[in-house]
């Protein structure tokens, strides 16, 4: 029987208490979905730049809409639970947040990530207290249970302020965040500071620079996702098998094309055709 959105975001929570960190991939297709999810992990995200340019666009491009009917998508691709990429919410006010977390539960979603990152380049943060007001609404909205992940961007977007972060997530925590997130931070005494002084999960972003997970157990991690970096990777891959062609008229990239067939064959062998 297909999990009820309401077991789908227990169920999301209770992966973030484990001894360890709960490896959530951010997927931006339905196939990428399935594929992941055969490979044995437990929860999947969605990716807001990496569903961005399978429409041939940047990131902070789509519509509410647009990255709510994809969150549905990934949500009916496996029986895993989904947790969205919502940016900032796909708004400014907090009663119209409120109103994006409502149609994300209609979604199925288990969890969502909402942003204090404003889109204005100069001012790119929320003001604490109106950016703490639009976490908290979040997680009042009315509905199933949610998991929301509140982001403190700053070290994205040019405040790498440690003191601001941190007064940030515990303001996001007092708001009623379940997970808090600083993507950006890869320094092991930064990550430690931040979870000895809050008392909710903490995600961090995947990228060069942060420690191996091994490391990532002993400093109390409880999540890892990986934003847009392996929908870009793929489209990496694309580039460089279409460069061969182009550049050398050779064929190498067939051997990564035969595993990733393999891979497809392996995850998608019980769909219809």
């Amino acid at each position: 029987m297909t999990p009820t959105q309401t077991e789908q975001a227990v169920r999301f929570l209770e992966l973030h208490r484990t001894r360890r960190p709960l490896l959530m991939p951010n997927v931006w297709d339905a196939g990428s979905a399935r594929l992941l999810a055969s490979l044995g992990f437990q929860a999947l995200a969605t990716t807001s730049s990496g569903y961005a340019a399978t429409l041939g666009r940047l990131d902070y491009s789509l519509t509410r809409d647009e990255a709510l009917a994809h969150a549905a998508n990934i949500v009916g691709a496996t029986e895993l639970p989904v947790s969205a990429d919502l940016e900032n919410g796909y708004a400014d006010r907090p009663e119209d947040v409120a109103e994006t977390v409502r149609l994300a539960i209609d979604a199925g979603l288990a969890g969502c990530s909402i942003e204090d990152f404003s889109g204005d380049r100069e001012n790119p943060l929320y003001d604490l207290e109106l950016a703490a007001e639009r976490v908290e609404v979040a997680h009042a909205a009315p509905g199933a249970p949610l998991v929301v992940t509140a982001r403190a961007e700053n070290y994205l977007h040019g405040r790498p302020d440690l003191e601001d972060t941190l007064a940030r997530l515990r303001a996001y925590e007092d708001a009623g965040a379940h997970v808090l997130y600083a993507p950006g931070l890869t320094d092991p005494a930064d990550i430690r500071r931040i979870i000895e002084s809050v008392a909710r999960p903490v995600n961090v972003l995947a990228r060069p620079g942060l420690p191996p997970t091994a490391e990532l157990v002993e400093l109390g991690v409880s999540r890892v996702s990986v934003g847009g970096a392996f929908a870009f990777a793929a489209l990496g891959t694309l580039e460089h098998a279409a460069r061969e062609l182009m550049d050398q008229g050779t064929y190498g990239y067939a051997e990564l094309a035969a595993a990733g067939l393999r891979a497809a064959r392996a995850a998608f062998h019980d769909q219809p055709a």
